[in-house]
C-alpha cells in the first residue's frame, strides 16, 4: 500500500473507502482478541469466499437470462499483476535495514548511557508502559493503536493550529525542565566549548 493511500484513507478523503477499512479492521482485531487467530483467519477467509462464490454465481445467471458477454466478474483483478520486482524487494529490504540499524543504534546509546538525561527520559517511558502492560493487553493496545490511526490524524488536521500552539507549550516547559536537570546533574554529553577546549589542549 503506497503513502498516498495510506493518507486518503486515514484521513478519511473518500469517506466510503475509510469507512470499509475500518470496519473491516476493527472488526478483525476484536474477534482476534476473543477467538485464535486461525479460527478469525478461517471464518473470514470463508466469509469472503463464499461472498464471491455467491456473486460469481449471481452475475453467470443475470448474464444467462439478459443474453449478455460480460465476461468474469472478477476480471479486472485477476488480471492485476501482484508480483513484486527484484527492484522493489531490495528497495523494501534496504529502507527495513535502514530502520533497523537506527533503531539498534539508539537503544544502544539508550541502555549504555551515552547521555544520562535521554537514559533516563527513556527509563520513565518504560515506567510508564509497566502501568500500561499492567491496565491492558497486548490485543487491546493493537486496537487502540488502530482506533487512533483513524482517529488522531483527521482530529489534528482539523485543529492544527491550536494542538500546535499547545505542543508548543509542552515542547517549551520539556526543554527548560530538561536543560535545568542537565545543569544540575554535569554528567552526560560534554558540552561542545569544553570539547574544543580539549582539542586544543
Amino acid at each position: 500500500m503506497s503513502n498516498k493511500i495510506l493518507e486518503s484513507l486515514i484521513y478519511w478523503r473518500d469517506v466510503k473507502k475509510s469507512g470499509i477499512v475500518f470496519g473491516a479492521g476493527l472488526v478483525t482485531l476484536v474477534a482476534i482478541s476473543s477467538f485464535s487467530v486461525i479460527s478469525v483467519f478461517a471464518y473470514l477467509s470463508l466469509l469472503a469466499l463464499f461472498g464471491t462464490v455467491a456473486f460469481r454465481i449471481y452475475k453467470s445467471v443475470t448474464q444467462a437470462v439478459q443474453k449478455t458477454n460480460d465476461g468474469h466478474p472478477f476480471k479486472e483483478y485477476l488480471e492485476l499483476d501482484l508480483t513484486l520486482s527484484q527492484e522493489k524487494v531490495q528497495h523494501i529490504a534496504g529502507v527495513a535495514v535502514a530502520h533497523l540499524n537506527g533503531f539498534t543504534a539508539e537503544l544502544r546509546r539508550l541502555f549504555l548511557v551515552e547521555d544520562l538525561i535521554d537514559s533516563i527520559k527513556f527509563g520513565v517511558i518504560l515506567w510508564v508502559f509497566t502501568y500500561i502492560g499492567a491496565w491492558f493487553n497486548g490485543m487491546t493496545l493493537v486496537i487502540l493503536a488502530f482506533v487512533s490511526l483513524f482517529t488522531l490524524p483527521k482530529v489534528y488536521e482539523n485543529n492544527k493550529q491550536s494542538i500546535d500552539t499547545y505542543l508548543d507549550l509542552v515542547r517549551t516547559k520539556l526543554t527548560e525542565i530538561t536543560d535545568k536537570i542537565r545543569v544540575a546533574i554535569p554528567i552526560g554529553k560534554k558540552p561542545v566549548a569544553a570539547t574544543e577546549s580539549e582539542k586544543d589542549k
